[in-house]
């Protein structure tokens, strides 16, 4: 089934669907064939499927999760349906779950939202948060409890993406650098948090990350490291883990994966939120940097510590799309 669905050169995806169809309740048999679909041609099956049937694939994968069917991984229909959304749609549910997880609130999963996505983008997801779950995104976070420093990182990163102008600027950021400087390591006390987020909030992601890479050019280390020295607390071990996700963000997922996939942190549901965001956009340099720091492979690892079934297929699918 899967394979006659890869070979199909029909753009209009009629057969694919009827072949879907015909395998409802066997989504496991489906799954190579989509993964290996760009996420386009992924949601043109599903509006083909939908004018069809009227029927929504992914309301249908949904509820075979939910229903937890014989030979079907409620895991992997949870991952399929996130595959097959589009991106805006996908961050505004990955962005919904995060703040309503049981135990805490998945920041991690927040960051990379607004760290990771263009301003554009993030309008559109706020859009859709707003459309689908009648609140708004930011009035969400603001309304956290109990407030944490992340709250006001990612408020001031929700500002900067409405208000800031997407150029950037040399000499901005080299000042930029200077007053992290004068209002952190090169002052007395732990790190001026006004100032940090006053230039969070005026300044585009590719910005800062140019001010970052200043700071490491004029005074020999990164800011992250001046960070480390002061007696750092919440907002401090917050900030770090933001920057890492700015300045360098194949090094930040790889660790991500790495310890999800070795079970080594709460976040479950890491593995599939950054092999999906991830996977058309720099799964190749994600797999150099996993070999070069950890010494294995990416598939590898999968297959070392994720049981054989399809929800392993669906991640070594993700992992092979270059």
């Amino acid at each position: 089934m899967a394979t006659k669905i890869l070979a199909s050169s029909s753009h209009s995806f009629e057969n694919e669907c009827k072949e879907i169809h015909e395998s409802r309740g066997r989504w496991n048999h489906l799954i190579q064939a989509l993964v290996t679909r760009t996420q386009l041609e992924c949601r043109r099956i599903r509006e083909t499927y939908k004018d069809m049937y009227e029927e929504d694939l992914i309301t249908l994968l949904q509820k075979s999760s939910l229903r937890n069917q014989p030979g079907v991984s409620p895991k992997t229909c949870a991952a399929l349906s996130l595959w097959m959304l589009h991106p805006h749609e996908r961050d505004a549910i990955v962005a919904r779950e995060a703040l309503l997880q049981d135990n805490d609130t998945n920041y991690q999963a927040l960051v990379e939202i607004f760290v990771g996505r263009k301003s554009s983008h993030i309008a559109l997801i706020k859009q859709a948060y707003l459309s689908k779950y009648k609140t708004q995104l930011d009035q969400d976070i603001i309304n956290i409890e109990p407030p944490h420093p992340y709250q006001k990182i990612l408020v001031a990163l929700s500002t900067s993406h409405k208000a800031h102008q997407a150029d950037v600027n040399q000499h901005t950021a080299k000042c930029d650098a200077r007053r992290l400087y004068e209002t952190g390591e090169g002052s007395p006390g732990a790190i001026d948090e006004g100032t940090v987020l006053e230039i969070f909030t005026k300044r585009s992601i590719p910005h800062l990350k140019l001010t970052f890479s200043c700071y490491k050019h004029i005074y020999g280390h990164d800011y992250t490291k001046s960070i480390t020295d002061v007696n750092s607390g919440e907002f401090e071990d917050a900030l770090k883990k933001v920057i890492k996700c700015i300045c360098n963000p194949p090094n930040y997922y790889v660790k991500i994966l790495f310890a999800s996939i070795k079970g080594m942190t709460a976040d479950r549901g890491a593995i599939t939120r950054v092999m999906v965001s991830r996977s058309e956009t720099e799964m190749d340099e994600i797999q150099r940097v996993f070999k070069a720091k950890y010494g294995i492979e990416l598939r590898e690892t999968i297959c070392n510590s994720i049981p054989s079934g399809d929800y392993r297929d669906f991640l070594l699918a993700l992992a092979n799309k270059t």
